[in-house]
């Protein structure tokens, strides 16, 4: 196990972030019905056409929500949706010339060769409705302290480009427009916003991320990843973690354990965005480590209690996932929903 530290040293905060928001304007196209529940946020459209066999399980996003309805996780009046979002607000992380090409079509064939998908319409929506799912779970969790989309973790994405099925990076345009949206006020008493802290423990590190918030103190970017996995060339975290091939659930729990207690005390975000890719599980495609279904919920289980009980509001994405039996993976990816109904329930949120 190879660790980098972060490269700089973190800010005191003194104001123990609260749920209470004076943040209204939520990006929505149908609010939740129900005021108790864990909010869950999904929209039929994170879904587009692929070519046949196409190696990205695109139907896993609809069965994730179908599967926690079956087994009564969650009931439709808990489900909040997001609506489009805004190319304004893609461009406070992505350059101008990137989303105008990439919403109009004008993206070469070797670029959409390094994202892995090739370009039409109907992605574009998906890309823009899931960015929205994300923005709008961290919105609905500065108000009611947690809640959990059904898609997103597109960690790959660079400002000018994407890379490794991300088009557009969620999870930077989310910690970015909140920091800087003057419509929802910040809770935080430093100057520059809210601060962020992005858990990122998707299988892959979260290259596109590192690099955006490289240098923006009031974003702090952690990734335990697979040390031999995409990306070859790694960027730099706050704090990486890189595991060997083979890592089994205990080894893996002790390590987000040993480092996320201290970055949450020392940090003191505001807000935590979570990406709980299920791909360092045992049988995904693409993973390379050895996770089983309890050890990610264990995983889950603890991220989601380790933040609740300080007090600080998260959002969870489901992250990166891949198999051919994809029933098999929307029940994985719902791991992180049924973990965080336990913590919804138990500590009365």
């Amino acid at each position: 196990m190879k660790i980098s530290y972060m490269r700089r040293v973190l800010p005191s905060f003194s104001k123990k972030p609260t749920f209470a928001s004076t943040c209204r304007a939520f990006h929505a196209e149908k609010v939740s019905a129900d005021s108790r529940g864990l909010p869950v946020v999904h929209h039929s459209r994170y879904v587009c056409d692929l070519p046949p066999g196409h190696r990205f399980p695109m139907g896993k996003f609809p069965r994730v929500l179908h599967c926690l309805l079956k087994d009564q996780i969650v009931s439709e009046q808990q489900v909040w949706t997001p609506e489009l979002v805004s190319e304004e607000v893609l461009n406070c992380v992505h350059t101008t010339e990137y989303v105008k090409n990439f919403v109009s079509g004008k993206v070469e064939e070797k670029a959409q060769r390094r994202t892995g998908f090739p370009w039409s319409k109907g992605l574009v929506r998906r890309c823009r409705y899931e960015t929205g799912g994300t923005l709008l779970a961290a919105e609905v969790a500065l108000e009611r302290g947690m809640a959990c989309s059904t898609a997103g973790g597109t960690h790959h994405a660079f400002p000018d480009r994407g890379s490794g099925f991300c088009l557009i990076n969620d999870l930077a345009v989310t910690a970015r427009y909140l920091r800087n949206s003057s419509s929802c006020p910040s809770s935080s008493s430093i100057a520059g916003g809210r601060k962020v802290l992005i858990v990122d423990l998707d299988v892959h590190q979260g290259d596109g991320t590192a690099f955006i918030f490289k240098d923006e103190p009031g974003v702090l970017t952690f990734s335990i990843h697979g040390e031999k996995n995409f990306p070859l060339h790694k960027q730099r975290s706050d704090l990486d973690v890189s595991l060997p091939d083979g890592t089994e659930d205990r080894q893996y729990l002790s390590t987000v354990e040993e480092h996320l207690p201290g970055l949450l005390d020392s940090f003191r975000p505001d807000l935590v965005l979570y990406d709980a890719g299920v791909d360092p599980h045992t049988e995904d495609d693409l993973g390379r480590l050895r996770l089983t279904d309890a050890g990610l919920y264990q995983r889950d289980l603890y991220v989601l209690k380790t933040v609740v009980a300080r007090g600080i509001p998260i959002a969870t994405v489901i992250g990166g996932g891949y198999s051919s039996d994809v029933d098999k993976l929307a029940v994985r990816h719902s791991i992180v929903h049924r973990a965080a109904t336990q913590v919804w329930k138990e500590c009365g949120m």
